[in-house]
């Protein structure tokens, strides 16, 4: 059953890529490399250099601390982010806007591979989120929420 899910994860993740592609919009687009000292939450974390990124796309569950409380699978989201990134070397790619209102930096999030912002998503552990129209995976994001969606994943288990 896992081997199915993953597969069905890759075939949308490809499909999205080349839809993207074939649309003539720059799929590299700008990456950099940093290390990230401290996961913040499921769709925030810190680099060595200070900065906090926001990952785009994402809205994950908040957890304790946070302005609006804790929400049902903020630490589970927390969780699964600092396993897939903390202490790591990430791949950081721009998207259209630079900032959020908090000042944080908007990436799109690749580590050992894994595209953390899609992966968050297809384990039901974040929404689709768009910081703005034209944001170049949302169809991919849309995609893998419905995913987590019609096989009860994370948040969508009914848990």
């Amino acid at each position: 059953m896992k081997s199915v899910s993953l597969l069905i994860i890759g075939v949308l993740v490809g499909l999205g890529i080349g839809y993207a592609a074939w649309h003539g919009q720059a799929v590299s687009g700008e990456f950099e490399t940093a290390v990230v000292v401290r996961v913040i939450d499921g769709d925030t974390v810190e680099l060595a250099d200070g900065r906090r990124v926001r990952y785009i796309g994402v809205d994950t569950p908040e957890v304790a601390g946070s302005p609006k409380g804790e929400q049902p699978w903020g630490r589970e989201a927390s969780a699964r982010n600092r396993e897939l990134v903390e202490k790591k070397t990430v791949e950081l790619q721009r998207g259209g806007r630079e900032t959020d209102d908090f000042g944080r930096i908007l990436r799109y999030v690749y580590v050992e591979g894994t595209f953390v912002n899609a992966q968050l998503i297809a384990e039901g552990l974040g929404r689709a989120y768009s910081f703005e129209p034209g944001d170049r995976y949302r169809q991919i994001f849309v995609q893998l929420e419905q995913y987590a969606r019609l096989t009860k994943k994370g948040m969508w288990s009914g848990s």
